[in-house]
């Protein structure tokens, strides 16, 4: 019996000392990874805060904490192979740490690169269009490679459990079920997905056009693989669903370039002079700051037994100022109508018959 003691007392000392030893050798081999990596990365902030470009630093601030986890993963695999009870427990779970840490790396190289492309890609310039073209590429092709980076790390770690891996097999034999299945389950994911490519390809929209959905104006603000965001201009947000900018109309503003044309409707007496009007407009928008010098015109668009329908054409180099440019002649105009020309302003006509009473000119 005292043997049975002793032999068992020598087992659990023997394990001990042997997770003691695993224990300390892990650590060992973890702290000396996280002092590496942190010498590495400080001499790389050095050298990326010595340059002018902002892409380095942004690739230094990506990659710091996913290569710290792979460094230290690397070091627990290095230090398992001279340790037995190590390098099992490391198996254990090297088939979910090994794709993940891939990923992460995978998707803040990606997020990094996409980053640095936008510093190029400046859309606060006035002639934003090309800017706006890229923003637009590198928003929807950043979010499907998110994707796909998500959904194949994914992937990976679960082909990692025997269990799932052993259903993945069954599946496999009875292909033809199993596509249908899938492409039932996954066809909102993947017309998602689709309309995406198809947006970024034809690039009906783009980050910050000017565009009026559902009778709201306002500026493409975000655009996702399943919705795009659009910034009305009293700061509220509107949700559309990605597939209506492929499937329905919508009014873009700036598809081509950013310039617009705008108009002022002044409804003046059909015995107004018109000549007049048009000679206190001209000097108004010539000398406006806003206007931007390209077209400028006072027409008689409309007439009727009452009024006349004059239309003060202009032009600005975007549309929001092309809103303050009409709102600013609008104003001087009607001002200058008042003080100036109060007989333009449109009136009803009527006439006495018979001296008994009033008619009222027919419309």
């Amino acid at each position: 019996m005292e043997n049975w003691f002793e032999r068992m007392r020598g087992l659990v000392t023997s394990d001990w000392e042997a997770i003691g030893a695993a224990a300390l050798a892990a650590g060992i081999a973890v702290a000396i990874a996280l002092v590496a990596h942190r010498l590495v990365f400080r001499a790389l902030r050095r050298v990326s805060r010595s340059s002018e470009s902002e892409a380095d630093d942004i690739v230094v601030r990506e990659l710091v904490s996913p290569t710290r986890w792979a460094v230290v993963a690397l070091a627990l695999v290095l230090s398992a192979r001279a340790m037995p009870l190590l390098d099992s427990a490391w198996q254990a779970v090297a088939g979910f740490v090994v794709p993940a840490l891939i990923g992460w790396i995978a998707l803040s190289i990606m997020q990094a690169t996409v980053k640095a492309l936008e510093l190029r890609a400046d859309i606060t310039v006035a002639d934003n269009l090309e800017a706006r073209r890229r923003r637009t590429r590198l928003a929807i092709f950043s979010r499907i490679g998110t994707f796909a980076i998500v959904f194949v790390t994914i992937g990976l770690m679960l082909l990692s459990i025997p269990g799932i891996r052993d259903i993945g097999v069954t599946l496999m034999a009875s292909a033809g079920l199993a596509a249908l299945a899938v492409g039932a389950a996954a066809q909102p994911a993947l017309k998602a997905l689709i309309g995406g490519l198809q947006m970024a390809l034809t690039e009906p929209i783009r980050i910050d056009d000017v565009v009026i959905m559902d009778g709201e104006w306002g500026r493409i603000e975000d655009i996702r693989t399943t919705y795009v965001v659009v910034r009305i201009w009293d700061e509220r947000r509107l949700i559309v669903p990605a597939h209506k900018f492929l499937e329905e109309s919508f009014q873009n503003w700036t598809r081509s370039d950013s310039q617009l044309l705008g108009t002022v409707f002044l409804h003046l007496d059909p015995m107004a002079q018109v000549d007049q009007v048009r000679a206190r407009y001209e000097e108004l928008i010539t000398a406006h700051p806003l206007w931007d010098g390209r077209v400028q015109a006072v027409q008689v668009t409309d007439t009727a037994p009452d009024y006349m329908e004059v239309r003060l054409l202009m032009s600005a180099k975007d549309a929001g100022t092309a809103f303050d440019l009409r709102c600013d002649i609008r104003e001087a105009m009607m001002a200058f109508i008042r003080d100036e020309m109060p007989e333009a302003v449109a009136r009803r006509r009527v006439e006495p018959i018979d001296g008994d009473g009033l008619d009222v000119l027919p419309d």
